[in-house]
């Protein structure tokens, strides 16, 4: 799929489709007001009978009109123009990416960008319909999963003179939106597809892909770096504990690297997937290695100027049990979160070897910030201040939203000594990420926890590729911070692929 951004008249541009953004309040604006002039008021009419009301991100399709270029246009509700809002124009574009999806149109023109956002650029808006336009329409081709094969190209019409800085934009949110459709997709694959050696593979073809160069660490490596928890999975199962090491180094960009951390088990739950459904449990932890490989992605997409190491756990962790598929006992689920949290642990003691100037760890250790914060915002927990700050002003521009949590340094268990085994007890989100922070001492460090926002809620999750739109922003932020250098290399044409 090809996205461009384009100067025109909406209403004389030949496309099979044109998406026209209308108000519930009030006349009609921007290109629906075009429309309806050329057409002598038909529009209007069309609008007073389908009764699209003041919901955002309603629909009704309309057949051609007389005068207008375009074979169909597709009219979508943008709420009432008092309150409109970021959440309601990024609602609105989602709700025409999904209806693109199930379109045979080839040729789009989308007008949405025209409709300003109170406290928000033009710049921004073409970002985020680029990214929202983007997200799902590409096939990466994994391993082992064939490519479907499509072509549409996407006009993303703007209200005044194309500048460097909205194509810039656009190309941002196209190449973010193609790192969490990679997110969604590998969230997504069966779970007995999802192995560490699949997760390896899967590294290495984007490593040929984009330059990274890479590392698939086992135990020579583990013993040599006194990896203790990742020897002890190996011991359980040789060969399905991996740590991956991705490095985009190739541009030589100055300073020290950004360090992120994708942590899951890749692998089958003690549970069927049926039975997970119905008890709405996750089916397999791969959301935090998806989030690291797709920013990872955008990084090279973008080919932003920066040093950016990602390094993923891929960890083997439930096996079917002799007799058939049982239930895990409490105890046992603590306990196998416990091994996590070592295995994090080591890996943020391993960062420590490339002097970062940061390190952002993504992983969905308990599932108690569900219960706090829902799927509206990842937990935060960060060692330094100026670190949570960029990383809280970044979700609240990219939608991918954080609220910090506190790092305390005591032991609720330690109170109840003798009460109680730790194991019966509750996961604590806090506990875990302050027990964390011991082994992140030597640099600025934060934990993203994203139990309630890298998948859709309900009895059938479905991943959501957050917190890509999060990672990505705060490296296009330290990108363009790096003084002297380009953010981006210099390309012959400015066409965007998605």
């Amino acid at each position: 799929m090809e996205i461009i951004p384009a100067v025109g008249e909406a209403e004389k541009l030949g496309a099979e489709l044109l998406v026209l953004g209308v108000f519930g309040d009030g006349p009609l604006t921007g290109s629906a007001r075009a429309v309806n002039d050329r057409c002598s008021g038909r529009l209007a009419g069309i609008l007073g009978r389908a009764g699209l009301g003041d919901a955002v991100g309603a629909m009704h399709m309309v057949g051609p009109l007389p005068g207008v270029a375009a074979k169909r246009l597709l009219l979508v509700g943008l709420g009432r123009a008092e309150t409109f809002s970021d959440r309601a124009y990024r609602q609105a574009l989602s709700v025409v990416a999904k209806a693109l999806n199930g379109d045979p149109a080839t040729e789009v023109v989308v007008t949405l960008a025209e409709n300003e956002v109170p406290r928000r650029t033009l710049s921004w808006r073409m970002q985020q319909a680029g990214r929202i336009l983007a997200d799902g329409r590409y096939d990466f081709g994994l391993p082992d999963v064939p490519i479907r094969e499509e072509r549409r190209n996407i006009m993303l019409l703007v209200p005044q003179t194309l500048t460097s800085e909205l194509v810039t934009a656009l190309r941002q949110g196209v190449a973010i939106g193609e790192g969490v459709s990679f997110a969604k997709e590998l969230g997504n694959l069966p779970p007995d597809l999802c192995t560490p050696t699949f997760i390896a593979r899967t590294a290495e073809a984007m490593a040929n892909q984009f330059g990274f160069s890479v590392d698939v660490l086992g135990r020579r490596e583990f013993e040599e770096h006194g990896l203790a928890a990742f020897l002890a999975g190996e011991q359980i199962a040789a060969g399905d504990c991996k740590l991956i090491v991705l490095r985009s180094d190739r541009r030589l960009a100055t300073g020290r690297p950004i360090v992120l951390i994708g942590n899951g088990v890749a692998a089958l739950d003690a549970l069927p997937e049926h039975e997970q459904r119905l008890h709405r449990a996750p089916i397999r932890d791969m959301r935090g290695i998806a989030s690291v490989l797709g920013a990872m992605r955008t990084v090279e997409r973008l080919g932003l100027a920066l040093n950016v190491v990602g390094l993923i756990v891929a960890s083997q962790g439930w096996t079917p049990r002799q007799g058939g598929w049982r239930p895990a006992a409490p105890k046992a689920v603590r306990r196998r979160q416990a091994h996590e949290s070592s295995l994090l642990g080591d890996v943020l003691g391993y960062a420590a070897q490339f002097s970062p100037s940061c390190v952002i760890d993504v992983a969905a250790l308990t599932r108690a910030c569900v219960v706090a914060l829902g799927s509206h915002a990842s937990g935060l927990f960060a060692n330094d201040e100026a670190l949570a700050s960029e990383l809280m002003k970044c979700g609240g521009r990219s939608g991918d939203r954080v609220w910090r949590l506190p790092l305390w340094d005591d032991d609720p268990a330690s109170s109840a000594a003798g009460e109680a085994d730790p194991a019966d007890e509750p996961p604590d989100a806090i506990a875990a990420a302050s027990d964390l922070a011991r082994f992140a001492t030597a640099y600025p460090w934060a934990h993203l926890d994203i139990s309630g926002t890298a998948s859709t809620a309900g009895r059938i999750r479905g991943a959501t590729g957050r917190p890509v739109p999060l990672l990505a922003e705060f490296l296009i932020g330290r990108a363009q911070a790096v003084p002297g250098q380009s953010i981006f290399p210099p390309r012959p044409n400015p066409e965007l692929h998605s």
